[in-house]
């Protein structure tokens, strides 16, 4: 709990216990002698006085009756509500009918960029599968078709993904023609698909190649893969083929669920159908399609194609039409809904609103006139217990006529409530006095707290504690209510660039943690690390907690060539080399410790290679990074790298290292936890990369991490092992879907 949530809670306790009533405090001990009422107070049950008010209470029925004020309030009030009750009717029908309509429109639109990501990551996959046949493939293979051969009947099982393969040389000659598993001449290949390999030959990269065959049976995609060795160079071309139809590529199951208002098409930018929910329709066009022929004339005029992540969402002669384009091999994919299909239930929910605005509105004009009544019979009974109270000895000798200056007066309930104002003004005289010893002794915590601790509200001070206040060598009280930012050292005339760099992180990522030039009250420099977080994260104007630490030493050691050597300039982590080393030294120790034995024990065995000891390992590779580098450009992508090393950093600088290894990868050791430790610290690093959405440039990004973990064995010494180990551990994360922890272990 924050220090201002703190004084509020023990505000409220404070208050709660002044204010209930039948407490300890308000009780006498048994065997105290009661005595008269406080002054102001009505008298005990039981006595004269209490009775001789009951008895009014039950003989005067005029008290239990609203006043004057009271039955004006219900007359505007059943007034007030029947207005506001039609209003809100005609409003809310409107509104709902509008949000309605534009939910579906955005559901649909969703649905349609949904399908289109799928067959791009279809088409992906497709490739990652070629390209590692590919690697496979080696140039003494090329010469050699017998061996090829093999290799691609017996020796890769990706190949079994693609229903045809080819291999053809530098030279264009087709060494192998392998389809659905049975070689076949190269003279049965097609002109299309020489065609595609030759493309791929000359422009040496990756190629999808437009539909192929004439019948829905028989059509296929290419897909293509250059095979490259030494610098880039083109030693051959590597073809496979998919069946329009086949699970890999558009499986007759893409175009459920089938519903007779609504129907999910794909096809080619030249309008070929490539999946239709009636099967007759594949290899039609689109021309054919009721409400699609308009959408796709629209879109072919517009002059180019809808990027990866825009989708087109219109109402073509009573058709709704989304569209959504699959980028690689330029397919789009289209929802074609009736619009009356989708009023139709937007209408009849109108209809039922109007009924339900009309029955809510009377019914709440009922209930509010009844809860009114009932809740003006306190008034009406205050009113009474106050000509009673201004009658009793207690208030006569204070007298209420002798501090009444600027007070309203109004006959009736206003006139008796005002008299009771006074105590409750004296109430609050109290309440203050209370709340000033609660920030007193809050400033009493803030004295002896270890960590400069600064609580800002629209970035001025509110709340600073004296070791922040040492470290800037100023008095809490002239700290208050300055400008965070206007601390900022001078340093070069650059202080406007770091307090926008300030804002710009927390627009960016919520949250600032970097180092900090802050001026000190002698003049001088005094460079801290700072972490700020909002108070509340859902509202950042409620204010901001900062964490302040003196990080001159960092900063000097940073000056040092050694540490320059060995550490990345972009995150300030070490990198792979030193990365290396320091595991290095860590393995040799831990092999060369000895292994404790109890007194008079036989002599054990010695720690063998492959034992599980203490200390993990983590290889963590940041997910959907390359989306950050495209869209947003390598500025955004550096500052996204230089984030997590800090949150890396932070997290686990208390129990072990992290290090940048290259691009998106980060290695993180922990040498004395146990396994168990080791995956929930993975699983705290998952979450946080998952929580934390970046924004650039007005839009957000989400990332994810995916983490490979390697427990540290006894005995071994070398860390290239290790890292292969943790590695595919880290491949392994990504293939199961990324954003995920797998464990792995060294195999001896």
């Amino acid at each position: 709990m924050t220090p201002p949530d703190q004084a509020t809670a023990l505000r409220g306790r404070l208050f709660v216990q002044q204010q209930a009533p039948g407490t300890a405090a308000a009780r006498p001990a048994a065997g105290t002698p009661t005595t008269a009422p406080a002054p102001g107070l009505p008298p005990a049950p039981g006595t004269p006085g209490a009775q001789s008010i009951e008895h009014e209470r039950e003989g005067d029925l005029s008290g239990w009756l609203p006043g004057p004020l009271v039955r004006k309030l219900l007359l505007v009030t059943a007034l007030a509500v029947l207005a506001a009750g039609a209003l809100a009717g005609w409003l809310v029908g409107r509104a709902t009918a509008q949000d309605a309509m534009q939910r579906l429109l955005v559901q649909q639109g969703d649905e349609v960029e949904l399908v289109a990501r799928l067959l791009a990551s279809k088409i992906e996959q497709s490739q990652k599968v070629l390209a590692t046949v590919a690697e496979g493939i080696t140039p003494q293979m090329l010469e050699s078709p017998a061996s090829l051969e093999w290799l691609l009947q017996q020796g890769l099982p990706a190949v079994r993904f693609f229903d045809a393969m080819q291999v053809a040389r530098k030279d264009g000659q087709l060494s192998v023609n392998l389809r659905y598993g049975q070689l076949e001449q190269a003279s049965e290949l097609e002109p299309a698909e020489r065609d595609q390999l030759r493309r791929t030959l000359v422009d040496g990269k990756p190629l999808v190649s437009e539909l192929m065959g004439a019948s829905a049976q028989e059509a296929r995609v290419m897909f293509t893969q250059p095979l490259l060795r030494g610098e880039g160079r083109v030693i051959g071309a590597l073809a496979g083929a998919l069946r329009l139809q086949s699970q890999g590529l558009l499986p007759h199951s893409l175009a459920l669920p089938a519903r007779p208002e609504s129907r999910l098409v794909v096809f080619t930018r030249e309008g070929v159908i490539l999946s239709h929910p009636d099967a007759a329709r594949v290899l039609g066009h689109v021309r054919d399609e009721p409400g699609l022929a308009e959408a796709y004339e629209r879109w072919r005029s517009r002059g180019k194609p809808l990027t990866a992540s825009e989708d087109m969402t219109e109402l073509y002669s009573g058709h709704v039409v989304s569209l959504a384009s699959v980028p690689m091999p330029g397919w789009m994919v289209a929802r074609v809904s009736e619009a009356g299909a989708l009023l139709a239930p937007v209408q009849g929910a109108q209809r039922r609103a109007w009924r339900l605005a009309a029955g809510a509105t009377l019914a709440t004009c009922a209930l509010a006139l009844l809860a009114m009544v009932w809740l003006a019979r306190p008034l009406a009974h205050l009113r009474r217990r106050a000509r009673w109270l201004l009658d009793s000895e207690g208030l006569a000798v204070a007298g209420p006529r002798a501090g009444w200056p600027g007070w309203p007066r109004s006959p009736g309930e206003v006139d008796d409530v005002v008299r009771i104002c006074t105590r409750l003004l004296e109430h609050r005289r109290l309440q203050q006095q209370d709340s000033q010893a609660l920030m007193r002794q809050l400033q009493a915590v803030l004295a002896h707290v270890p960590l400069g601790i600064a609580v800002t509200c629209a970035e001025r001070v509110e709340v600073v504690s004296l070791q922040a206040c040492r470290l800037l060598d100023y008095t809490p009280a002239e700290l208050h209510g300055r400008d965070l930012l206007d601390l900022l050292a001078p340093a070069s005339g650059e202080t406007d660039r770091m307090a926008r760099h300030v804002r710009t992180q927390f627009a960016a990522h919520g949250v600032f943690d970097g180092e900090l030039p802050l001026l000190r009250r002698d003049g001088g420099v005094q460079w801290v690390r700072a972490q700020g977080q909002p108070i509340h994260a859902s509202n950042p104007q409620a204010g901001t907690v900062w964490m302040l630490e003196d990080c001159t030493a960092v900063r000097d050691a940073r000056q040092q060539p050694a540490w320059r050597g060995e550490h990345d300039e972009l995150t300030l982590l070490p990198h792979r080399a030193a990365f290396e080393q320091r595991l290095q030294a860590l393995l040799a120790s831990r092999a060369a410790r000895p292994q404790p034995a109890l007194p008079g024990a036989p002599v054990q065995a010695p720690v063998l290679y492959g034992e599980e000891g203490s200390g993990v390992l983590m290889f963590l590779d940041l997910d959907h990074f390359a989306v950050v580098n495209d869209l947003a450009g390598h500025a955004a992508g550096d500052d996204v790298l230089r984030h997590l090393a800090r949150l890396l950093e932070s997290e686990v600088r208390q129990m072990g290292w992290a290090a940048r290894l290259g691009g998106d990868e980060f290695a993180v050791v922990l040498p004395g936890a146990t396994t168990a430790r080791g995956q929930a610290v993975a699983e705290q690093l998952r979450a946080a990369v998952q929580a934390w959405e970046p924004s650039y440039g007005g839009r957000s990004f989400t990332l994810g991490l995916s983490i490979g973990l390697v427990p540290l064995p006894t005995g071994l010494r070398d860390v290239a092992p290790l890292l292969h180990a943790a590695d595919m551990a880290c491949y392994a994360a990504k293939r199961a879907g990324r954003n995920r922890v797998e464990v792995r272990r060294v195999m001896p």
